[in-house]
């Protein structure tokens, strides 16, 4: 049995909760670190788990476990994986991995140098159709690539008094697009197989003005194999009926997918579609992280993956400053 230290036991920490419980015959939570000490008991009693209100603490005192899963506001996500891979501790760690290209250097010298696995939890990379569709692009279906587009919107309502540490860029790294931009973001990066290598953004605040950034952004952005990725994402409102989720063009045709069918179409005629049941996404991303630990197979996105996607975020949001195409910095060269 797995045993993991959770760190944040606030907001997304339901989620994955609900995925160490889809796989308990083999991972569980021992112990859990909450600055708020409410929050921590709470989580304790709920989970079976040790409390603490110091994550630092718990990784000291609590020696048999194996990794912490890290469910963090934004801004503190840096030091506790740094934190965690010093003690020699694998880490699972929400989206975005980190802030900044320092703290980018900083997270990936700690991951390497100590070699603990970090999986960076892009949960909608275990959406049925995201894996139909890079198993399709990867048999050649339809040619060489040209256009991946993305697309993650919804209509939120936030209010103003309870949004806490997401309204505010120094603890959220910006608005919406480096919040729930990020999933679109890192699945642009998955199906376009390259490395981001510059960016073009639009951003816009259509309605939750309350906020210090963005409740709306596109993103145009180059790989290195040619492929050219489109992102559109918001908090302000629910796309039209039409809009894919994600959708993909090549020499031979395209494929397209909403959530839960996927479709290619040929030049020359042939069609196929597929239908998938629904999916926990975070369940099956917990069991996919209990069976790298036990494979030591490469999580799908690991640091790596993690910083490229903080690179073309980033460069997004230097190109709408400065209103032009920024390239995504490799921080690690």
């Amino acid at each position: 049995m797995l045993k993991v230290g959770l760190i944040g036991g606030g907001g997304i920490a339901n989620a994955h909760i609900r995925g160490y419980a889809a796989n308990a015959d083999k991972i569980k939570i021992a112990a859990v670190a909450d600055a708020v000490e409410a929050t921590a008991e709470q989580r304790g009693t709920e989970l079976g788990a040790t409390a603490y209100t110091d994550y630092a603490q718990m990784i000291k005192e609590e020696q048999d476990l194996d990794a912490v899963d890290i469910c963090l506001p934004h801004h503190l996500h840096a030091d506790a994986i740094i934190a965690a891979a010093e003690a020699g501790l694998n880490i699972l760690c929400e989206k975005p991995l980190c802030l900044s290209p320092e703290e980018a250097r900083r997270v990936n010298a700690a991951v390497k140098d100590n070699k603990v696995t970090l999986m960076s939890a892009h949960n909608q990379l275990f959406m049925p159709t995201v894996a139909k569709a890079k198993e399709l692009l990867a048999s050649g279906v339809i040619g060489p690539v040209y256009e991946v587009r993305t697309t993650d919107s919804f209509f939120n309502n936030f209010d103003p008094a309870n949004m806490g540490w997401r309204a505010h860029v120094e603890t959220a790294g910006g608005g919406e697009l480096i919040d729930t931009g990020y999933h679109p973001s890192y699945l642009l990066l998955s199906l376009a197989g390259g490395v981001p290598v510059e960016a073009t953004a639009m951003l816009a605040t259509h309605r939750l003005t309350f906020s210090e950034a963005e409740d709306s952004a596109q993103v145009l952005v180059r790989f290195d194999n040619g492929v050219i990725g489109q992102l559109v994402t918001s908090w302000a409102y629910q796309p039209a009926a039409i809009t894919e989720r994600f959708s993909a063009v090549g020499e031979l045709g395209s494929l397209y997918a909403d959530g839960s069918t996927l479709s290619y179409r040929l030049r020359d005629g042939k069609e196929e579609t597929f239908t998938f049941d629904p999916v926990d996404t975070f369940a099956a991303e917990i069991g996919h992280f209990a069976h790298c630990l036990e494979t030591g197979e490469r999580p799908p996105h690991t640091e790596d993956e993690g910083i490229q996607v903080l690179g073309m975020i980033l460069a997004a949001y230097e190109s709408a400053k400065n209103k032009t195409i920024a390239p995504v910095l490799n921080v690690l060269a």
